[in-house]
C-alpha cells in the first residue's frame, strides 16, 4: 500500500460544521482522524458516525481529533450533526478537492445505475502525515478496528 500521494494532510483551508474554516495542517500536532462517507443522513453513514460518536472520548484519550467529510452542504452537514449529536465537526467537500486528494471517488453501481460517488474510507495522520490507511470500508466493527489502531500507537 502506497501512502506517497497523500502522505500528508492537506495544504487547503477547509469549511465544516459550526460555519467554521480550518485548515487541517494547523492541527498536525494532534492525531487526525479523516473518514470519508458517501453522504449524510443515510443509514450506514448514520451507524458509522454514531459509531466514532460512541467512541469519541477513547479517540481523545489518544490525543485523536475526528473528522467526517462528504460532498453534503455544510447546512445538511449542520442538520446531520444536530440531529445525531455528534461531538466531532463534519467537514463539507462540494467541489472534491479532499475526495480527489484522497482518490475516494470511484465508480459505483446501485440498481444496474453506474455513478461517481465516495467509497467509504477513513485515513489516520500522525504529526501530519499518514500513518493508515482504510479502503472499502465496511461500518460493522470498523471504528473499534481503527481505535485498536490508534491505542496500539499510543503504548510504549
Amino acid at each position: 500500500m502506497s501512502l506517497t500521494k497523500y502522505q500528508h494532510l492537506p495544504n487547503t483551508p477547509v469549511i465544516c460544521t459550526g460555519d467554521k474554516t480550518l485548515n487541517l495542517t494547523e492541527l498536525s500536532n494532534n492525531n487526525i482522524l479523516l473518514y470519508f462517507y458517501p453522504k449524510d443522513s443515510t443509514p450506514g453513514c448514520t451507524t458509522e458516525g454514531q459509531n466514532f460518536k460512541a467512541s469519541h472520548h477513547d479517540f481523545l484519550q489518544s490525543d485523536c481529533l475526528i473528522f467526517g467529510i462528504s460532498r453534503d452542504s455544510i447546512s445538511s452537514h449542520d442538520n446531520f450533526k444536530a440531529k445525531q449529536q455528534f461531538p466531532f465537526d463534519l467537514i463539507s467537500d462540494p467541489h472534491e478537492i479532499l475526495c480527489q486528494y484522497f482518490d475516494v471517488i470511484k465508480l459505483k453501481k446501485l440498481y444496474g445505475k453506474e455513478y461517481l460517488g465516495i467509497e467509504r474510507s477513513t485515513f489516520l495522520f500522525h504529526q501530519g502525515s499518514c500513518i493508515q490507511e482504510w479502503r472499502k470500508v465496511k461500518v460493522k466493527d470498523h471504528v473499534a478496528e481503527v481505535l485498536n489502531y490508534l491505542q496500539k500507537l499510543s503504548k510504549p
